[in-house]
């Protein structure tokens, strides 16, 4: 193998900074709209999907974004970049005491350098991985005032004069597919490839997408090539195995919600119905891949007289999964052994930058003992070439 080519990362994070909704909502919102506050704070747990916590005068301080009734301290697993791995812990932090690349364009893109890492992809903090923050606000009003503000902060602020390297990835109104539709419409008009969405929408109290209330969705981010962007974890439920498993059964089991939407998507119709139309999996990784489109394309050819309308999968599942989905990792031996399966070019590589998981700074280390034994072409899908063909990205024009 040659050099390694620059990597693009189609799963990163940012962590908003202080002003993106006090500088974009209207005034009447001063006070109820995402801001941040500095407290102090003491017993922080996790527990299972949600944070815990006890306001504290004695405890450590941290910074809050807080939102109508709910307050969310930032901690250190979130923003874990430059910390060793036995430092990232539910610590809350403040601003000050993150890498300036967690929330700052300038150090995002000098921490991308350091990393060999050409372009990035980041997915919401706050708002959680499809905004599923705003889908719980009572005010919805507000609430569609926050998605449009976090997309134009995106666009305008975060992603502008990167020269491509910082790619826009936008929020939708989950709780409304035609207003989702216009605003998939009104970003791709201004450049935008990607949007957020929930792995299982069932689990946020949302139609699944076996009900075709979705289509204004889907038929928009077709008509604009913008890739659905959907992150474990975006359905607000992870997989685990009861209340008190610790989380590191969680964090073993985490593709499972993947493994479960992709299931979802082969069976639903809806990659017929829109047949160009492009799903992504993000830190999903993909060694589960080959099994579930072996079982699915089974259930297809066994099952096919009672299972599932026959028109509306006139063709093996896996059929759709080539010509449609890409799987997204960062750490995954197994999945590159079974990469015939996993579809050469159905594949896509991430940091996860600042998150625990990710391979920060040492991903182009970690690329090239993945990639050791892979021809040039292959790595340079794998790298890059595959996420710049789903994203539509010209950086290599």
């Amino acid at each position: 193998m040659g050099e390694l080519p620059k990597i693009i990362s189609v799963d990163d994070h940012v962590i908003e900074p202080p002003n993106v909704w006090s500088d974009r909502l209207p005034s009447k919102y001063a006070g109820i709209g995402p801001r941040i506050e500095r407290r102090t704070v003491s017993n922080l747990q996790f527990n299972g999907t949600t944070y815990t916590f006890d306001l504290d005068p004695d405890g450590r301080t941290a910074d809050f974004w807080a939102y109508g009734d709910l307050l969310m301290p930032h901690r250190r697993i979130i923003a874990a970049a430059g910390y060793d791995v036995d430092e990232r812990t539910l610590t809350p932090i403040t601003y000050d005491e993150m890498r300036p690349g967690c929330y700052e364009q300038k150090g995002r893109l000098e921490d991308m350098d350091v990393n060999w890492v050409e372009a990035s992809l980041s997915f919401p903090t706050f708002p959680r991985f499809c905004g599923q923050t705003f889908l719980e606000a009572k005010d919805r009003e507000l609430a569609m005032l926050c998605v449009r503000a976090y997309n134009d902060w995106m666009v305008e602020e975060w992603s502008a004069g990167t020269g491509g390297r910082l790619i826009p990835l936008c929020l939708i109104p989950l709780w409304d597919p035609v207003a989702a539709a216009g605003e998939v419409r009104r970003n791709a008009a201004r450049g935008v490839k990607a949007v957020c969405f929930s792995e299982i929408p069932y689990h946020l109290g949302l139609p699944s997408i076996h009900d075709q209330v979705w289509n204004p969705f889907f038929q928009a981010c077709q008509d604009t090539d913008t890739v659905v962007c959907m992150h474990i974890g975006s359905s607000s439920k992870m997989p685990a195995t009861s209340p008190d498993a610790p989380a590191s059964v969680q964090a073993t089991l985490s593709f499972g919600n993947a493994m479960s939407s992709l299931s979802d998507f082969l069976f639903s119709g809806v990659l017929v119905r829109f047949p160009t139309l492009k799903l992504a999996y993000s830190e999903g990784q993909i060694g589960w891949l080959p099994y579930i489109l072996e079982r699915a394309d089974d259930v297809w050819h066994q099952h096919r007289g009672w299972a599932f309308p026959p028109d509306q999968v006139p063709e093996p599942p896996s059929t759709y999964y080539y010509r449609q989905v890409f799987g997204c990792f960062f750490r995954d031996h197994h999945g590159i052994k079974s990469l015939d399966e996993c579809g050469v070019d159905n594949v896509t590589f991430e940091v996860d930058y600042p998150h625990s998981d990710s391979t920060w700074p040492n991903t182009k280390a970690v690329a090239e003992e993945l990639f050791s034994l892979l021809d040039d072409e292959t790595t340079y899908k794998l790298v890059r070439g595959n996420a710049i063909r789903m994203l539509s990205l010209e950086l290599d024009a």
